[in-house]
């Protein structure tokens, strides 16, 4: 009975996790944990300045003007109508026939499905107004793609939907900086992961670990009482190995 007690007890205790030695271990390797994030910060600093190629994004947007009558003013009306078929608009500035179009005016090495995957299109809730944003690794290609799309896809609104018209606002521009990607969010994602990972791995061994270190563990896990323990001292084992090698030197000057 007794015993079986005891082995229930143990198995309770190896479910418990010292919460305090296991952040005791943590601390004791920071300079492991921190080095990991430092040396995976640089992989991905090195990899997206290297291997990724940085992207350029120009954008360019538009105003959809529509009348239900033959007046001069823009009722409510017109308002509401045209932000509701903003939505419309955008699909068909997506469309295959604009993307043929664009393809052939720029006399574009893409199929439809390549220049459509780079594009964009955007509503400002409760407005008329369409953003058309082209992504390309050349900035000026981008630029063209974009002011092209925008004047093609104008027409087509026009004669497809019957609206009034559809006026620039602001017109496809030389883009400078990269948009993508983002080298600091990606060194930070890097540094990050290395810390996590490290951790990660250093409280696997932890929990996996179960050797017995201390007097405490034997009471633990074999619930057995310490009656006393012996220390190992460095000073006394160096000592002992300091005094062969001169045992050592001293018997071989007696054969010489």
């Amino acid at each position: 009975m007794n015993q079986e007690r005891t082995t229930h007890d143990i198995d309770n205790d190896e479910l418990t996790i010292d919460l305090g030695e296991l952040f005791s271990v943590l601390w004791n390797k920071i300079y492991i944990i921190l080095l990991a994030g430092i040396v995976l910060a640089f992989a991905a600093f090195a990899c997206t300045q290297l291997l990724i190629t940085p992207m350029y994004t120009s954008t360019t947007s538009m105003y959809m003007l529509v009348r239900s009558n033959g007046g001069t003013g823009i009722t409510s009306g017109d308002l509401q109508t045209g932000t509701q078929l903003t939505q419309d608009y955008m699909e068909l500035t997506k469309s295959r026939t604009v993307m043929e179009k664009v393809i052939a005016t720029l006399n574009l090495d893409m199929t439809v499905g390549e220049l459509s995957d780079c594009i964009t299109t955007t509503n400002v809730q409760d407005t008329r107004i369409m953003t058309i944003a082209v992504e390309n690794e050349d900035p000026e290609l981008a630029r063209d793609i974009a002011d092209a799309l925008r004047q093609t896809a104008s027409n087509e609104i026009v004669d497809i939907m019957g609206i009034e018209a559809v006026n620039t606002i602001e017109e496809a521009n030389l883009p400078t900086n990269p948009s993508s990607p983002s080298v600091m969010r990606n060194t930070a994602i890097g540094g990050l992961l290395g810390i996590v990972l490290s951790a990660g791995i250093i409280i696997i061994i932890f929990l996996l670990d179960d050797t017995i270190k201390t007097p405490d563990d034997v009471e633990n896990y074999l619930g057995l009482n310490v009656l006393t323990s012996i220390p190992i001292q460095e000073g006394e084992e160096k000592a002992k190995k300091a005094k062969r090698r001169t045992t050592r030197r001293m018997t071989k000057k007696m054969k010489r």
